[in-house]
């Protein structure tokens, strides 16, 4: 089953970043998904969900819910840092999660950068979506990596074409 987003977007890689395998992407219940290969341990990676919201449904309550989801599968889930950010015509909000998990069998602190980008639905005007981009690194990694990420999220734009591009 493919997993798509409620509206598509296009956005541009930053240099080095590569898409994730075939498969992986769907496998782990994203549009895309992207990695920064490293020669030893957990290689960064951004991946791109989203879904419709409901009209009672705010930015915060969707942040609150991937909280919850990333709980039921990491340990000491921390919500380090939460802002509004965006205009009033594409409203966001930014929040950075510290976690424990084991990936490879090494536990590992992990950070993730999340960006809620809240966008009109182009075949329904009246329905709202929200995108949701996140960074997932290693501690040690994720400041060196944060830049990329911000340059991945400031490409994100509507798509008026056949869906998401990189």
């Amino acid at each position: 089953m493919s997993v798509t987003l409620p509206v598509p977007i296009a956005f541009r890689l930053p240099e080095g970043w590569e898409p994730a395998r075939s498969g992986a992407d769907e496998a782990a219940g994203v549009a895309f998904a992207a990695v920064l290969p490293q020669p030893d341990g957990f290689s960064p990676n951004i991946t791109v969900d989203g879904a419709h919201l409901a009209e009672t449904t705010s930015l915060a309550d969707a942040a609150d819910a991937s909280v919850e989801r990333l709980r039921e599968v990491a340990a000491s889930v921390v919500v380090a840092d939460r802002r509004e950010a965006g205009s009033a015509e594409v409203p966001a909000l930014a929040q950075r999660l510290t976690f424990w998990g084991t990936v490879g069998g090494v536990r590992r602190e992990l950070v993730q950068s999340q960006v809620y980008l809240c966008l009109v639905d182009v075949a329904d005007p009246h329905r709202r979506a929200v995108v949701r981009l996140a960074l997932t690194a290693d501690e040690e990694r994720h400041d060196g990596v944060v830049g990329d990420f911000q340059e991945f999220v400031r490409s994100v734009r509507p798509d008026t074409g056949t869906g998401i591009s990189s």
